[in-house]
């Protein structure tokens, strides 16, 4: 049986409305900084599109009011489930916006699960917004995803993690952070997310490399999730490396 769920979540962003409905209401926008990639039909009664793993979601947009709110959701399926997404733009003073997300819908019977993995991970991916923002306005960003199951246990993978990127100790906001990878210039960088022991980010002038840890009863899991804003970036290229160092776990 479905479980009815909403989901809120809030954050205050360096960038102005415009800016801000141009990362959240615009496909490249919306890439440059969430998973997947994702068409925008611009209007109300439009359709959407969200592509990942070679899975295609379709959505419909049901409020479409630029520069204020802007919503979609997906149709029900045979059991009930649904998906619903709605953004409140609210600006403030000295160039500031307020934006407020609600998550709604049915979630299948391991809603518990689904729902703390949900609020986790929109943690990662609005403090990836607002690195966006801040530090990328206007840009778009080609993305590189990958992803290893079996990674191990998190202590092990974090650890691993941190110590690829030269981190000793404690992962804190704002450590220096550089790795080298086979085949890419060194990434010299900043850790600006430490949501650790589910997520991990370093920024760097050129990028934003993000980390998430899945981690349930059907075993565990290390996505990377980066957006590229270098726009010579080798993305095959760059895929093929990550994907070359995710093999090295499991670690243990």
């Amino acid at each position: 049986m479905g479980h009815k769920f909403e989901l809120r979540k809030e954050i205050e962003l360096a960038a102005t409305p415009e800016q801000v409905w141009a990362a959240i209401a615009t496909g490249p926008g919306i890439d440059s900084w969430f998973m997947g990639q994702t068409e925008v039909d611009p209007r109300e009664g439009g359709r959407n599109t969200f592509t990942m793993a070679g899975h295609t979601e379709e959505s419909t947009v049901t409020a479409w009011e630029p520069g204020k709110r802007f919503a979609y959701g997906t149709e029900p399926g045979p059991d009930g489930g649904f998906m619903a997404i709605e953004y409140l733009i609210e600006g403030r003073d000295q160039g500031s916006t307020v934006l407020r997300l609600v998550q709604s819908g049915v979630l299948g019977d391991n809603w518990e699960t689904e729902y703390e993995a949900m609020q986790v991970g929109w943690d990662m991916y609005l403090g990836t917004l607002a690195a966006y923002v801040r530090h990328f306005p206007g840009r778009h960003a080609a993305q590189v995803a990958a992803f290893r199951p079996g990674a191990g246990e998190p202590d092990q993978v974090w650890a691993a993690v941190a110590g690829a990127f030269g981190i000793s100790g404690e992962v804190v906001e704002g450590a220096p952070a550089r790795l080298v990878l086979d085949g890419l210039a060194p990434i010299e960088g900043t850790v600006d997310l430490a949501g650790l022991p589910t997520y991990f980010g370093v920024r760097t002038d050129d990028a934003l490399y993000r980390f998430l840890y899945s981690g349930t009863d059907r075993g565990s899991a290390l996505v990377l999730n980066h957006h590229l804003f270098d726009a010579g970036a080798d993305q095959v290229g760059a895929h093929r490396a990550w994907q070359e160092w995710l093999d090295q776990f499991p670690v243990g």
